[in-house]
């Protein structure tokens, strides 16, 4: 027992020792020179913003302008009691953004009170107002929206298509909340704020930019509910990359957007109603007998295979058709072309190419604002 007692002493006295020496250690520490501390954010450029690029941050709201009460929280997070993150906070978060560009902030978000992810028509015409206005203002070099995950895919197809812009418009998220233990929304918004600050990316259309992969906005779609890969242009592949050491890109979009789309710049205050069907083993015709009954203008058959109706299904369509609704077909495999053979032309089925459904409802809609003709509509969904 005593020589227990013994060994006892001996440890707490060299624990004493331990903690008196971090102290000591901490005290000298208080000493250094304040200049061999790193500072954040490179001071030193600040003289030198205004030969930056002016960047535009312009908040829609999401994940990435979401708090959560813990750190491993980063699925339920947010809610009317969590405060929500402000653009400012960002640039403040993020003093690293000074030495790409000179970055400006606006808040676009949705009411507190309104339920995240319903997003109206409403929201979308605002943003593109504004974004035609900042393309056409030659203070500003490129934009930055961030936007929540689950629709951004569409919001910046619809962006591609109506605002006129050789600039560099950006979407980013995040997949996990602002404070979240290894959040994605740091890096994500510092190399989407470095695409839009290159000249690189001028002539590019609306841009993508999520876990350094640079997407367009016709062919990104989100492929995961919750991994930070999520995002993927499945059939083309990203067109750049925000790599560490500059952005790059290796491929041109081809399909018609921004500056050369004969949709932007026109001020939308509405849009024709077109809706989705989705087709599987013995999918109803009469939920497209609804769509038309409500008045819809258009409708998109997200088809199995190749582009495919069911027997109810296709009896539905020709019944929406004899009323002059539109139908444009694409498919449910998320890769690969519907295509214009002789049976779907017989059908007066226009092609979705290899458009997601909710990206073709967005161009149906716009298209149906000039034409109702079928030939034409076909070649808009060739050329877009």
């Amino acid at each position: 027992m005593k020589t227990h007692a013994f060994y006892t002493a001996i440890k707490f006295s060299q624990r004493l020792l331990s903690i008196s020496l971090v102290a000591l250690a901490l005290m000298n520490a208080s000493e250094i020179d304040a200049q061999e501390i790193p500072t954040v954010g490179a001071p030193e450029i600040v003289k030198d913003q205004y030969k930056l690029p002016h960047v535009v941050l312009m908040s829609m709201g999401g994940t990435i302008a979401s708090r959560a009460t813990e750190r491993l929280n980063i699925t339920n997070y947010g809610g009317k009691d969590v405060p929500r993150v402000d653009p400012e906070d960002w640039v403040h978060d993020l003093p690293e953004l000074g030495n790409v560009a000179r970055v400006t902030t606006e808040d676009f978000r949705s009411p507190v009170g309104r339920v995240t992810g319903t997003e109206t028509f409403e929201d979308l015409e605002k943003v593109a107002k504004r974004l035609n206005e900042l393309a056409n203002d030659p203070k500003v070099d490129g934009v930055v929206v961030t936007h929540g995950t689950n629709t951004m895919a569409e919001t910046a197809f619809y962006m591609d298509l109506v605002v006129k812009t050789h600039k560099p418009i950006v979407f980013v998220g995040s997949q996990r909340p602002w404070t979240g233990l290894s959040g994605d929304g740091p890096l994500n918004l510092y190399n989407a704020v470095r695409v839009a600050a290159s000249k690189d990316a001028w002539d590019k259309g609306v841009l993508h930019c999520m876990n350094q992969y640079i997407n367009t906005a016709r062919d990104v779609m989100k492929t995961s509910a919750y991994r930070v890969q999520t995002f993927k242009g499945v059939d083309a592949g990203a067109i750049g990359f925000a790599d560490p050491d500059k952005v790059v890109f290796y491929r041109e979009p081809l399909r018609k957007h921004t500056f050369q789309s004969e949709f932007a710049g026109v001020d939308y205050r509405s849009v024709p109603g077109v809706e989705v069907a989705y087709g599987y083993q013995e999918a109803p015709g009469y939920l497209i007998d609804a769509m038309v009954e409500h008045g819809v203008k258009g409708i998109v058959v997200d088809g199995t295979g190749a582009g495919s109706a069911t027997t109810s299904q296709t009896e539905a369509i020709k019944r929406a058709q004899a009323k002059g609704v539109v139908v444009v077909m694409t498919t449910r495999t998320r890769s690969g072309r519907v295509q214009d053979t002789p049976r779907r032309r017989e059908a007066k089925i226009v092609p979705g190419d290899n458009l997601q459904p909710e990206k073709a409802r967005i161009l149906l809609q716009l298209a149906l604002t000039k034409t109702t003709d079928l030939n034409e509509i076909t070649r808009i969904f060739s050329e877009y």
